[in-house]
């Protein structure tokens, strides 16, 4: 299992345009994407459930990366979340 720690610096948080684009990214993924955020875990795959985990500016979203292709997706999710969020 591939983790690592985003800090949001968005001052809109994760609204509706970039979470769609993060978990259209995360379905790229062949490895499973989970997002944990203040004792919260969301499938990053699914938008209601990342939009439930409510993501303001500041916060920490804690990603977990599990599956055959783990390292790349990893780079490729943070190189995301560095580029849009």
């Amino acid at each position: 299992m591939q983790n690592f720690v985003y800090t949001v610096t968005d001052p809109e948080g994760l609204h509706a345009r970039p979470a769609g684009l993060l978990v259209k990214c995360a379905q790229s993924c062949g490895s499973d994407v989970k997002i944990t955020l203040n004792g919260r875990t969301a499938d990053a795959k699914r938008l209601f459930a990342v939009m439930g985990l409510c993501v303001k500016q500041n916060d920490q979203m804690a990603f977990a990366v599990e599956g055959s292709d783990e390292a790349a997706d990893c780079e490729k999710l943070k190189a995301f979340c560095e580029a849009n969020l």
